[in-house]
């Protein structure tokens, strides 16, 4: 079953991605704004985002895309600063808090939600028969449909191209395409649209999609005892 996406600002996990189909190389531009019932304040700095494409690989902030593979640099190395500077220690984790985290999915996770699924929560997005261009790009329709804990369908458009990226993006839906016009849940009625606002071609090369250094390797079971540590930690702090 699909849950409802979720948007995240730090860990952008969705999984998906598939072989490359062509050969663009650029920046694509987005103008975020709140489109759901409840508004969801986002600042102005935060309100322009920029996705590096390089084949099929892709780049947003610290999580990049490289087939059916996701890797993103999560650095909490402030928390765990700030936390010794107050004199706390974590329970196990001795490290400087720097993760690299790996993911992986297959074509047919992907292809799964693109079948029809109704239950309050859930998702599937649906092809519609029609084109448009966007920013000299041939754009093609798809709806979003959105169930909400009642059974409510909130359908959203999103329109997305075949002449850019892999053939599924990951970083934004897993729709089978890339994205110029989406919407991402942000939960309890908040949603987040993304619109193309400038496509420039070049400029990237493959060493843009290469994370920083200095990041280890975590597993996921690892992280996890990670965050519980540090989610006590910080809470002991604040008592």
């Amino acid at each position: 079953m699909k849950k409802l996406l979720i948007a995240v600002s730090v860990m952008l996990l969705t999984m998906g991605a598939a072989s490359a189909q062509n050969s663009f190389r650029g920046i694509v531009k987005y103008q975020l704004e709140s489109t759901g019932k409840v508004d969801v304040k986002i600042p102005a700095e935060q309100s322009i985002v920029e996705v590096k494409v390089y084949d099929n690989q892709i780049r947003l902030g610290q999580t990049t895309q490289n087939g059916f593979k996701v890797a993103q640099a999560a650095d909490f190395s402030p928390y765990i600063s700030y936390l010794a500077a107050n004199g706390i220690d974590l329970e196990t984790y001795t490290g400087d808090g720097k993760f690299l985290i790996r993911d992986e999915t297959s074509k047919e996770k992907l292809d799964s939600g693109y079948i029809v699924d109704t239950e309050p929560g859930h998702y599937y997005y649906e092809n519609a028969d029609e084109t448009k261009e966007i920013l000299g790009y041939t754009a093609k329709k798809l709806i979003m449909h959105r169930y909400d804990e009642e059974g409510n369908d909130n359908p959203a458009i999103c329109w997305y191209t075949t002449e850019i990226g892999p053939e599924y993006c990951i970083l934004l839906g897993s729709i089978k395409g890339f994205p110029l016009v989406f919407t991402q849940e942000a939960g309890e009625g908040r949603a987040i649209t993304y619109t193309a606002t400038e496509i420039i071609k070049g400029k990237v090369k493959e060493v843009d999609m290469l994370l920083p250094a200095g990041y280890k390797d975590a597993s996921g079971e690892e992280f996890e005892t990670f965050q519980r540590e540090l989610k006590d930690a910080i809470e002991l702090l604040e008592d």
